[in-house]
């Protein structure tokens, strides 16, 4: 499976504070809008998101279709196969929506220790 652009979404308190403490460490906005409560900001391939009050954990993340530019890949693994490999396994899947045939799509695990892993087609 190729699970696309990886990245860890934070759920932070306060947006600024937040941001300003990861420029400190040389993360640079790379994308959203603090008007819209999140941020998401690159340190050479290191992604996160900032993300104040959108959920109550921090989740990891991977786009399938995207490198870690957000550039589309011309062959990846489309998160409809992704989810019918993992739902093979004996895995907690929650939040599906896979509704369309191709395209846009998501589906959240959770590992083993409670981490929720989201797994987010944009294309």
């Amino acid at each position: 499976m190729k699970l696309g652009a990886f990245s860890i979404s934070l759920n932070v308190k306060d947006l600024n504070i937040s941001k300003d403490f990861y420029e400190s460490l040389g993360f640079k906005i790379f994308g959203g809008e603090i008007e819209h409560n999140y941020l998401i900001m690159k340190n050479g391939d290191a992604v996160i998101g900032l993300f104040q009050g959108m959920f109550d954990r921090n989740i990891l993340t991977f786009n399938p279709g995207w490198d870690q530019e957000c550039n589309r890949l011309k062959v990846f693994s489309d998160v409809r196969e992704i989810y019918k490999k993992i739902s093979s396994y004996d895995i907690p899947i929650e939040q599906v929506s896979l509704d369309a045939k191709s395209g846009p799509g998501s589906f959240i695990i959770i590992d083993p220790d409670g981490n929720p892993i989201l797994f987010d087609q944009h294309i």
